[in-house]
């Protein structure tokens, strides 16, 4: 199969890809207070000098007491980590790629004790209580108007410093997932109830940063039936129940949906082929952007934990044909861009035998 479908051009709007392969989101933890440096520039620039067409960054925290979760996680505020996303930007322009941030808040997934403010818990839709201390506080009204300013103010700041978009991340149980997911909402007011209810949070923070960017500035929203807390949870179970929870983002301003599975390959009802950026693209008529073990044998869970395990690279045949069929526009790739920064180069070049593998040792450097 050629693989000449991943390197054609693609088109929305004012945004213009060299080619279909998207670097998708992954956590790395090299920013120490929060602020991109020398080594995050160069790894960002590697691979758009090598042939991604668009990269977008590690989750970066919004403006928000709240919204990180862990160690070394970079920051989308204040002047020095701006300065920083800036010089990353440029970077990446100067190769001819294309760069959007993404655009976090972890949630209740946060912990006491963690950076940047230790006292500070973490928040979500509902509060929880562990040993009579607040663990998670649940969020007022006023809370919830925060976070979306965080959001907006964060989407303004990207494009002033010339990025070409935004992705939200609304997936993997983090706050804006957590506010879609009954296990974890358990609100009794407008945010709470039904899938509509329960996405209103989402629908209003969409709206808010259309209103901060205005038209023709792309937003990726990024959701998944998956969870990190229940790999085998599902927010609907029918193409049916998917449309009607996709069109009020769709038309609350999404551009592009990035719909996160753990393998691109599985359908996502029964009945037919079509994956979850298959079944989005159909149900919306927006760009998709399909994600989950692209280019290698063994799933990413396999290495959240120690092991000595080896993920080595597949075929991309499967890919390549559902790609000719326009089921999806883009293909982010994880881990094998991780590991290696010229993944997109080798494969265009047809040198997959040169592809590196995957090891739990590669999350350890910044190449």
């Amino acid at each position: 199969m050629p693989v000449q479908a991943l390197f054609k051009p693609f088109h929305l709007g004012a945004l213009e890809l060299p080619t279909r392969v998207v670097m998708a989101p992954m956590t790395r933890s090299f920013s120490p207070g929060g602020v991109p440096n020398s080594k995050v520039i160069e790894y960002y620039r590697r691979r758009a000098a090598a042939g991604v067409g668009l990269i977008i960054t590690e989750g970066t925290t919004v403006g928000h007491i709240a919204s990180n979760g862990y160690p070394n996680v970079p920051q989308f505020f204040g002047d020095a980590p701006l300065a920083g996303w800036k010089k990353v930007v440029d970077a990446v322009h100067a190769e001819g790629g294309k760069i959007v941030p993404q655009l976090w808040h972890v949630g209740s997934v946060r912990r006491i004790g963690t950076e940047p403010d230790a006292s500070v818990p973490g928040y979500g839709p509902s509060e929880k209580l562990k040993d009579g201390q607040v663990v998670v506080h649940g969020m007022s009204r006023q809370d919830i108007q925060d976070v979306i300013a965080a959001f907006a103010q964060a989407a303004k700041d990207a494009q002033n410093i010339g990025m070409d978009g935004v992705e939200i991340h609304g997936a993997h149980g983090y706050l804006i997932d957590q506010f879609f997911w009954e296990g974890s909402n358990q609100r009794t007011d407008e945010y709470g109830g039904s899938l509509a209810n329960r996405s209103r949070f989402a629908i209003e923070l969409i709206q808010a940063i259309r209103a901060a960017v205005g038209e023709g500035f792309p937003i990726i929203f990024r959701f998944s039936q998956w969870k990190q807390q229940d790999y085998t949870a599902r927010l609907v179970q029918t193409p049916e129940a998917l449309g009607e929870f996709l069109k009020p983002l769709s038309d609350a301003g999404v551009d592009i949906f990035h719909c996160s599975t753990r393998r691109f390959w599985e359908p996502e009802f029964d009945g037919s082929e079509l994956n979850l950026a298959g079944w989005t693209r159909k149900l919306t008529g927006k760009p998709t952007i399909t994600v989950g073990s692209v280019g290698l044998d063994g799933e990413f869970l396999q290495f959240m934990v120690n092991t000595d395990k080896v993920a080595q690279p597949a075929s991309l045949e499967n890919l390549l044909e559902r790609l000719n069929k326009e089921e999806f526009d883009l293909v982010a790739v994880g881990r094998a861009l991780l590991v290696d920064p010229d993944w997109a180069l080798k494969v265009r070049e047809g040198r997959e035998q040169d592809i590196l593998p995957f090891s739990r040792e590669a999350l350890m450097t910044l190449v």
